[in-house]
This record gives structure tokens, sequence and C-alpha cells, in this order.
């Protein structure tokens, strides 16, 4: 594991409050709300198109997601960015959320273009999101929540992105 992924899976623990599952003891949703709406306006500027969004999930630890489409891209291949309730969490993937074992899979079957990667973080670092690599999310979650029951094998995802 590189230092990187070392201190993401420490902040993922850090935000790990087993008494808060849908959002942190600090969440300020007009505070998520304007982040995210960031967010959009950067994507939509950086892509020069409309983006879809999805906003204020209900009975979920993700905010949002907000979707550059696909003749916007360079690949052909939309790209969706989730957006946790905790910690600014963000996730970057082509096509959707498990269409691929992370960016580096997306990238090597030519679905996912380096430079519109790249323009996605860094509109997600400026505006301050730590970026968690699927393939992280992946992993078995191992944390002290008590996640739902219907879920088979809890991963990072189900803790941080998932449905309640």
């Amino acid at each position: 594991m590189t230092k990187r992924e070392a201190d993401l899976v420490a902040l993922l623990r850090e935000l790990d409050d087993p008494e808060w599952l849908k959002w942190p003891r600090d969440y300020n949703r007009g505070a998520a709300g304007a982040l995210f709406g960031d967010l959009v306006s950067r994507l939509e500027d950086d892509f020069a198109t409309r983006c879809a969004t999805e906003r204020d999930t209900q009975d979920s630890s993700e905010y949002g997601r907000v979707t550059v489409p696909a003749d916007a891209t360079v690949c052909g291949t939309r790209i969706v960015v989730c957006v946790s309730k905790f910690g600014s969490l963000a996730l970057v993937c082509a096509d959707n959320p498990g269409a691929f074992i992370g960016a580096g899979e997306a990238q090597a079957e030519g679905e996912l273009d380096a430079a519109d990667l790249g323009r996605v973080n860094r509109a997600l670092a400026h505006l301050g999101y730590a970026i968690v690599p699927e393939e992280l999310l992946e992993c078995d979650y191992d944390g002290p929540s008590r996640l739902p029951g219907h879920v088979q094998r809890p991963s990072w995802w189900h803790r941080f992105f998932g449905s309640f």
C-alpha cells in the first residue's frame, strides 16, 4: 500500500463514527450543497457542457452525483463523480461506479482519457475534496459501524456512499 493509500484509509477510519451512519456529527447540509454546486459549475466550465446532477440523496451517506456527458469527453464515455456526506470524500468513475476496477482499468481499456480525468481531479482538489480511488473503496469494510444487514459483503463504498 502506498503512503497516499494508507493516508486515505486512515481518513476513512477517522470519519467512521458508528453513531452517525448517514452523515457526520458536524454535517452542514447547506455547506455541502454549496460546495457541490461549485463542483458542478466548475465541471460545466471545464468541459463546456451542462452536467446532469443528483443531489441530497435520501437515506444514503452519498450526498450526490454529477455526470459529465459522454459527448463532452475524449473517449466518449461519461464520467461520474460521486460525493459523500462525509469529509468531502469523492469518487471519480468512468461510465458508472463498478463499471471498471478503478480509473486505471478504464484508462487501459480506452474508456477514460488522462486529460479528462486530470480536469475532474483538479476541480475536486481545488474545492478541497479528498479523492478516494474506487479500488480502495471496494475493499472489505472492517470498521466499527454496524452497516445495514442487506449488504452481503460490506465495503468502504457501502459505508460512505451506500444507502441505508
